[in-house]
């Protein structure tokens, strides 16, 4: 006989959406396994990532993860089997095979004491689904691949590692055109969440309604460099400039900084009678938050233009470097190596 209980659970289960159904699923599981394994409890958990959407950096694909604290997570065995080191036993000595292969000695002289210590202390966290799982802040393979690309310029490493320096290298020429945090983000589809929760985080962090005093906020590399790349005759005394460089600024800063972030700093600075803005953008922006962003960001974007040998390949840099809010990022790493070629 069906318990009125059971009845009423089927009832409110046959009312919520198959990601609800999921989420309430993961929950309970996660409830019953907390209570047979105490230790479970004090475990920080993954909101996003799953095993079988991993990171695709080419042809390599790492299970990701991204915790409760934002931290992106990549899993011990998958950053193991990406940098294409030995299989074997999970533990020699003590050591999974990434302390065993960073521990060795061609290796260690090139590995900082704070990236070891990182090694040596895997993070231990829940998957969404409950299950326990080992692995490492995203940013370890970054630094992983630096220290062993160090080691094969000084001549270091032994023939059979040479197999792992040259997967190291793809590994960082992809990165190089997509930062990993976004990498993961998207792979794990975290992307969508944080652009749900960044615009009032954004609001309440980087915008102030008071006018800040005017200070000089872009370089004069960023002009430069615009006048260059498109041809013309840059004068370094003049501040007359196209019109249309305020519209490219739009799209190449301000868009890209954070969701809605121009239209409500647009709203903030006002308009004059003939639509013009009646202040600069940037004098909305809090010296605490704010204005350290817009300058990170000056900095990449100008960083661009002068990598950049033309606009049209710089252009398609910033695309890809720092994608708009609302665009998905695109994982294509052959195509730039074309551009304006």
């Amino acid at each position: 006989m069906v318990s009125p209980q059971s009845k009423a659970g089927k009832a409110s289960a046959s009312r919520l959406s198959p990601e609800e159904r999921s989420a309430r699923a993961a929950a309970g599981a996660q409830a019953r396994w907390a209570k047979a394994d105490p230790s479970r409890a004090t475990l920080p958990r993954a909101i996003c990532g799953s095993h079988d959407k991993p990171l695709k950096i080419g042809d390599t694909l790492i299970p990701c993860y991204v915790l409760e604290d934002e931290t992106r997570v990549l899993t011990a065995s998958g950053l193991s089997e990406g940098l294409g080191l030995a299989r074997g036993g999970s533990m020699v000595a003590g050591m999974n095979r990434l302390e065993l292969f960073a521990s060795r000695k061609k290796i260690n002289p090139f590995i900082s004491n704070k990236l070891t210590e990182r090694i040596q202390s895997p993070l231990v966290f829940l998957t969404p689904t409950g299950g326990k799982a080992y692995g490492y802040d995203a940013e370890v393979l970054v630094e992983l691949c630096e220290a062993v690309l160090a080691a094969r310029e000084a001549g270091a490493l032994q023939k059979q590692q040479m197999r792992i320096a040259q997967q190291c290298e793809a590994l960082t020429r992809g990165l190089a055109r997509v930062g990993i945090v976004g990498l993961v983000d998207e792979a794990t589809g975290y992307q969508k969440v944080r652009a749900r929760n960044a615009l009032e985080q954004i609001l309440n962090q980087w915008l102030t309604k008071e006018l800040q005093p005017w200070r000089k906020q872009f370089p004069d590399d960023y002009y430069r460099r615009i006048f260059e790349l498109n041809g013309w005759e840059f004068d370094p005394t003049s501040v007359k400039r196209p019109g249309v460089i305020g519209t490219w600024t739009n799209d190449l800063v301000y868009d890209r900084l954070g969701p809605g972030l121009k239209e409500e700093l647009e709203d903030y600075a006002g308009r004059d009678e003939e639509g013009r803005l009646k202040h600069h953008l940037h004098r909305h922006l809090t010296s605490s938050h704010g204005l350290p962003e817009l300058q990170n960001h000056l900095a990449g974007v100008v960083a661009l233009m002068k990598a950049a040998t033309n606009w049209h390949q710089f252009k398609e840099m910033v695309r890809r470097a720092y994608p708009k809010p609302a665009t998905t990022l695109s994982m294509a790493f052959d195509d730039l190596d074309q551009i304006g070629a």
